[in-house]
């Protein structure tokens, strides 16, 4: 756990910090929200370890209360290009796919996904912001300019404040914490400029699936690195990482 100052005494927030743009983004808007907000990385295992250091960046650049580094072994099960060394992570213009079961009406679900991925991370949100008193939880998650995540859809996000509420003493006491998603309904482009009105510097961010292990070089062409050029084109913005060494 690295120490920070508080410079707001209430109300507290948890923001779940990746390291990729989403979730800065998602620091920030607490931040002018007028929100403490600690911050909680989870170290599940991934292949994209320069993520962690990335979110070590970003908590302290904008200003987190607080941040902490839970780890886990989400290794141990595989089922995903990020946890299993069996599995290769995408390149090209259309990721690969997990087929589709049970007959779903939904798309096929690309091979990066991370079997209950959100519901774990949610699920340690919920336990910190019980102890911390924390109003409110924010989540990074898109259902616009993502890669078909399930965990990532407005569905998911209101099923779990239904089993929050539930499940927690805060919750059936009536003050447990909201969870919120702010980024849940904007494009890509939409949460670069709203992190650059907010002076997110996105040098500090890291998005790529399949980083260089040494430098921390995005491979610039899996499914994370492809929507994040997108995004930055769009919204008419250079990307400022392009430019450093990812590992700095």
């Amino acid at each position: 756990m690295i120490p920070f100052h508080s410079t707001h005494p209430h109300p507290r927030a948890v923001v779940l910090l990746s390291g990729g743009l989403d979730s800065a983004t998602c620091l920030a808007i607490a931040r002018a929200a007028g929100d403490e907000c600690h911050a909680l990385t989870i170290a599940y295992g991934q292949r994209h370890q320069v993520e962690l250091a990335a979110a070590e960046r970003i908590a302290h650049s904008l200003g987190a209360a607080s941040h902490k580094v839970m780890s886990i072994d989400l290794r141990a099960f595989g089922g995903s290009a990020l946890t299993d060394d069996h599995l290769s992570v995408p390149k090209g213009a259309a990721p690969q796919a997990v087929p589709a079961r049970r007959d779903t009406p939904h798309a096929e679900i690309p091979i990066t996904y991370v079997p209950a991925r959100n519901t774990i991370f949610l699920s340690y949100a919920l336990a910190w912001a019980e102890v911390l008193g924390a109003a409110r939880i924010y989540i990074g998650v898109n259902a616009v300019d993502y890669s078909g995540y399930p965990d990532c859809r407005p569905d998911f996000i209101n099923a779990f404040q239904r089993m929050a509420d539930l499940a927690t003493k805060a919750g059936v006491s009536g003050y447990g914490p909201r969870i919120l998603a702010p980024l849940i309904n904007l494009t890509k482009a939409q949460i670069i400029q709203r992190g650059t009105a907010l002076n997110v510097n996105y040098a500090l961010t890291t998005s790529c699936y399949d980083p260089d292990p040494t430098t921390g070089k995005p491979c610039t062409e899996c499914d994370s690195c492809r929507l994040r050029a997108a995004g930055f084109k769009e919204a008419g913005i250079r990307d400022p990482a392009l430019s450093l060494d990812a590992s700095k």
